[in-house]
C-alpha cells in the first residue's frame, strides 16, 4: 500500500506544478524540481541547473500575462523503483498563442526531506514542420 501512497504524493507534486505554470508562477512550477541539482535534458542536450532552467522559462514564456499558455500533463505512469525513487512518464501539451507544444516527459523522482522532487527531467517534444527549431520543453 505504501507504493500507492507514494504514487499519489508524486501525482500531487505534478498537479501543483501544472497549476503553478498555468497561473504564470514559474518559481512555483520549479518548486517541483530538485534545487539546485536537477538535471534537465531538452533540445538534445543537458540544460543548465535549477536557476538556469527557471531563467529559461521566464525568458521564453514570461512575456506577459497568459504568455505561458495552458499546460496539461496526462497519461501519467509511475513506477516505484525504491522507497525514495520512482520513474514517471507522462504526455504533456502546452497550448499558447506563440505555438502549441506536445510531447513526452520522462522523470526520475526522488524523495527528499521536503517530499518528492524531479531529480532528472527529459523532454521529447513532437516536432512538426512549423515547430522545427522552436523546441523548448517542460
Amino acid at each position: 500500500m505504501t507504493g500507492s501512497i507514494e504514487k499519489e504524493a508524486i501525482r500531487a507534486v505534478i498537479a501543483t506544478m501544472q497549476a503553478a505554470w498555468n497561473r504564470g508562477d514559474f518559481a512555483g512550477y520549479m518548486a517541483g524540481f530538485a534545487n539546485p541539482d536537477v538535471i534537465f535534458v531538452s533540445r538534445g542536450r543537458i540544460q543548465k541547473d535549477w536557476q538556469g532552467t527557471l531563467d529559461h522559462y521566464i525568458a521564453d514564456y514570461g512575456g506577459g500575462p497568459g504568455s505561458q499558455g495552458e499546460l496539461a500533463f496526462s497519461n501519467i505512469r509511475i513506477e516505484m523503483l525504491a522507497p525514495d525513487a520512482a520513474q514517471l512518464i507522462s504526455d504533456y501539451k502546452l497550448v499558447r498563442a506563440a505555438g502549441n507544444q506536445t510531447g513526452v516527459n520522462t522523470r526520475l523522482m526522488r524523495k527528499r526531506d521536503n517530499g518528492w522532487v524531479i531529480a532528472l527531467n527529459h523532454v521529447s517534444q513532437i516536432e512538426s514542420n512549423t515547430q522545427a527549431g522552436k523546441a523548448s520543453g517542460h
